[in-house]
């Protein structure tokens, strides 16, 4: 038996020492019992705060029932939430699987399938530069982040990237070959990156002219995110596809592939998985999809949103950062010079956890229930630390 002086994790991630052990709401405690007000929130992941009680009891009232039946049943919350999903959007049908990635890879084959069967073999899909669409092998192809695509050869071909929040540049690269336009109504990973007014109109009519798909990913920024269930609401657009992730689940692991009935053509054998549509799983998606659907929750949203970036737009002033932008509770402070990483550890020394996805730029996405009073201690904390380093 051979021994190790190496932790047994695999060592992907910078990571603090010490492990995070209890969750409540917009706190997290590590296994020293420090207190942390949590603004990343498993990268809006936690849509609802840490162990909500409205998932407790779904995990409850379900692990008493049935935790996986197999893939190869219907279960009843399974098509509870496929029903509610379709009920209140653009699209027909939907397939639940485990993480975003899954779900844009989804997308990818879904796309490549009706392009095989409706438009003489095209393959490719358009994605955008700065875009981030996962990890697996073909959602790094379709990401644009710079030398992504070349880390695991050989590349994956059918990916063309145009600059994101250019129409034209879109319209421009659509060949014969193409089947779709794979876009982030808000690039989250790049840095919450807003395009122009009218952008996602201006795809989707691009789309239309050329007779190919329009596939918004909506991990990041869907259930309720910025303000509407949906991102692509706020364009008036209705996309043929959609995939979402990170929230759906509240903190499980649950993403879903949804798509207008026209597109659906998966055969029997061509999509699948051991854990898709899990009962357990999809019965917190309801009870999260319940509750953030409505009208007076994603009220919430886009108040304690328009409060959020209130104060970081008089941070901007008071330190001469540089710009705030975002929507609802999916925000981003340009520092306007590269000292985020400084800003996050300064800030999680004290008690404040933020992300820094970019050295200039802070991305801020709290639980969509974040207190008023959460807000303003994190704006506090966020002040003093800028503050701090204006004198350093």
């Amino acid at each position: 038996m051979t021994t190790t002086s190496k932790q047994p994790l695999m060592d992907i991630t910078p990571r603090p020492a010490l492990p995070m052990v209890r969750g409540e709401g917009s706190r997290l405690w590590d296994s020293e019992g420090t207190e942390y007000l949590d603004f990343v929130q498993g990268w809006a992941v936690n849509c609802l705060g840490h162990c909500p009680g409205v998932i407790r009891e779904a995990l409850a009232r379900q692990a008493a029932l049935q935790i996986s039946p197999s893939p190869a049943f219907h279960n009843a919350p399974q098509l509870a939430l496929a029903a509610a999903l379709v009920g209140r959007s653009v699209f027909d049908q939907v397939f639940f699987c485990n993480s975003g990635a899954e779900a844009n890879e989804g997308a990818i084959k879904l796309a490549r399938k009706w392009g095989k069967l409706r438009r003489g073999g095209a393959f490719e899909v358009i994605t955008t530069l700065g875009a981030f669409h996962g990890r697996t092998l073909a959602t790094m192809a379709a990401s644009g982040k710079p030398g992504w695509d070349d880390i695991f050869p050989p590349r994956m071909e059918g990916f063309r990237k145009v600059p994101f929040g250019d129409a034209a540049a879109a319209a421009a690269a659509v060949t014969d070959r193409t089947a779709a336009i794979m876009v982030e109504p808000i690039q989250g990973e790049a840095g919450v990156v807003v395009p122009p007014v009218g952008y996602l109109a201006e795809l989707r009519a691009v789309c239309d002219r050329a007779g190919i798909l329009l596939i918004a990913d909506e991990v990041q920024t869907g259930v309720g995110r910025t303000g509407t269930l949906f991102a692509y609401q706020q364009a008036g657009i209705a996309p043929d596809i959609m995939t979402l992730g990170k929230g759906l689940g509240g903190g499980v692991p649950l993403a879903a592939l949804l798509a207008r009935e026209a597109v659906c053509c998966f055969e029997h054998g061509d999509q699948g998985g051991t854990y898709n549509g899990n009962p357990l799983m999809t019965a917190v998606g309801l009870a999260v999809l319940e509750t953030i659907a409505e009208p007076a929750f994603l009220e919430g949203v886009r108040t304690r949103g328009a409060r959020l970036a209130a104060g970081l737009e008089r941070l901007k002033l008071r330190h001469g950062a540089r710009e705030v932008r975002g929507s609802g509770l999916l925000l981003a402070l340009d520092l306007g010079r590269e000292v985020a990483p400084e800003v996050v550890r300064r800030c999680r020394d004290r008690g404040l956890l933020v992300n820094g996805p970019r050295p200039h730029l802070l991305r801020l996405m709290p639980a969509l229930n974040v207190s008023d009073a959460d807000i303003d201690r994190m704006l506090a904390v966020l002040d003093s630390v800028l503050a701090e380093l204006a004198t350093g």
